[in-house]
């Protein structure tokens, strides 16, 4: 059936080059079908294989940021990473405003913004990488000591980081199978999520790597056990908060970030469940950033990995349960349990192994965060005005006032912490 003619020469060179181009679309056009979940829907379905051809390269330069970002951290260099993504945001910005307008189809002005923000990323942090002597012409060095061992590292690494990927290309699937509008619903609300886990839980663990290695090679465990106890207490000052605003605040988040054009009232509704069910485990997937950490630093790239991979089959298995029972509910609150029982997992490992176990003081330090937290939830739901006020205030209201609600609950929320005990020597870094 794919049989290429034994034409000689320039004649059978075209003949091969046709049947490549055409099986290749065969292949991309199959891929991208398995991913929506669904045939072939004319234009739509065009225009989504050029967005991914466009942004596909994007993969290539990110890679780039991330290794430029992971050796200015090791140099403890942690600024011109974090910054580097505003760059990518500032790119797809610019593109949706001055690009998109002038296209027959706006959607391709996003896709180029992905496709330059990865081009300016990568190129924002090759003079820091120059400044301190690091962007050094490459050479293949396969065997090299250092090079073996980073590889037999980094495979199960690989493997490991990639978890949270299936599992989000899984749910996606199975979204794609649901009412319509899951995808979206689902998308909204992990993108919330994803701020406070990103602001704090990645940063922390980004901080924390870098000095957990320092003290494995110098042999201090406790202050290795130290400095993970300042971890856990940094992200549980900063999570439980977020994850209790998340659910309180909800819809007017929603509201004030998506609620225009297409998006309505009722997709608010929707996706304010979905984001209430991720908002549960935003504090285990901090959790996971800062415990993950103390087997990394270890050089144990293994036993995270392990973990993983129970978490992900759990996943998998909870999707299939709930998504039957709560539709795309049912995704979101899976991914919050698979988060729960890797967290319990990691930090199981560690406890077992004798690495880092919760202090009495840490557990006073939490209880007194918890007493904290209620007041705060108490106290948005006192002053916070109602669903049909929300929905009637124009943009500008509503976005004052759901800032107002942020920084007089974050306000309470420390206050309380205070009068509850919490003092600053409980956050301060002992290791």
């Amino acid at each position: 059936m794919w049989s290429v003619p034994r034409w000689a020469g320039h004649d059978r060179d075209i003949a091969r080059g046709r049947w490549i181009a055409g099986f290749s679309r065969v292949i991309w056009h199959g891929v991208v079908c398995r991913l929506v979940g669904r045939a072939p829907d004319g234009a739509k379905f065009e225009l989504a294989s050029l967005m991914l051809k466009i942004t596909f390269p994007y993969l290539w330069f990110i890679t780039f940021v991330a290794l430029s970002g992971a050796i200015l951290n090791t140099l403890n260099k942690f600024a011109v990473s974090s910054f580097t993504p505003v760059f990518l945001n500032i790119a797809i910005i610019a593109a949706a405003i001055g690009l998109s307008p002038h296209l027959a189809q706006p959607e391709i002005g996003l896709a180029i913004g992905v496709f330059a923000g990865g081009v300016i990323q990568l190129l924002f942090q090759l003079p820091f990488l120059s400044q301190e002597g690091m962007l050094v012409r490459p050479k293949w060095g396969w065997h090299h000591p250092g090079v073996v061992k980073i590889r037999q590292l980094m495979i199960p690494a690989l493997f490991g980081v990639s978890v949270s990927q299936i599992n989000l290309l899984f749910d996606t699937f199975i979204a794609s199978f649901l009412m319509t509008g899951s995808i979206s619903w689902l998308y909204y609300s992990d993108r919330l999520l994803e701020f406070p886990l990103g602001l704090f839980g990645i940063a922390i663990a980004t901080v924390i790597l870098p000095a957990l290695s320092k003290k494995h090679v110098d042999q201090s465990p406790n202050q290795f056990a130290a400095t993970m106890d300042w971890g856990v207490r940094m992200v549980l000052l900063l999570g439980i908060p977020a994850m209790a605003g998340l659910i309180v605040l909800a819809k007017p988040m929603l509201m004030v970030l998506f609620m225009r054009g297409e998006f309505g009232v009722p997709d608010v509704e929707a996706a304010s469940l979905s984001l209430v069910a991720y908002a549960c485990g935003l504090v285990n997937f901090m959790v996971i950033k800062v415990l993950a950490p103390g087997y990394y630093a270890r050089q144990d790239t293994k036993t995270p990995v392990k973990y993983g991979v129970i978490a992900m089959v759990s996943n998998m298995i909870f999707n299939a349960i709930f998504a039957y029972f709560f539709s795309y509910v049912g995704l979101a609150m899976a991914t919050a349990l698979s988060a729960l029982i890797n967290a319990g997992l990691l930090y199981q490992g560690l406890h077992r192994r004798h690495i880092y176990r919760l202090s009495r003081e840490t557990v006073m330090f939490i209880l007194k965060l918890l007493v904290a937290v209620c007041a705060m939830i108490v106290g948005l739901y006192v002053w916070m005005p109602s669903l049909s006020q929300w929905t009637g205030m124009p943009l500008f209201s509503r976005s004052v006032s759901l800032a107002g609600c942020i920084i007089g609950g974050g306000a309470l929320y420390l206050i309380t912490a205070v009068i509850a005990g919490v003092r600053v020597g409980d956050i301060r870094h002992r290791g």
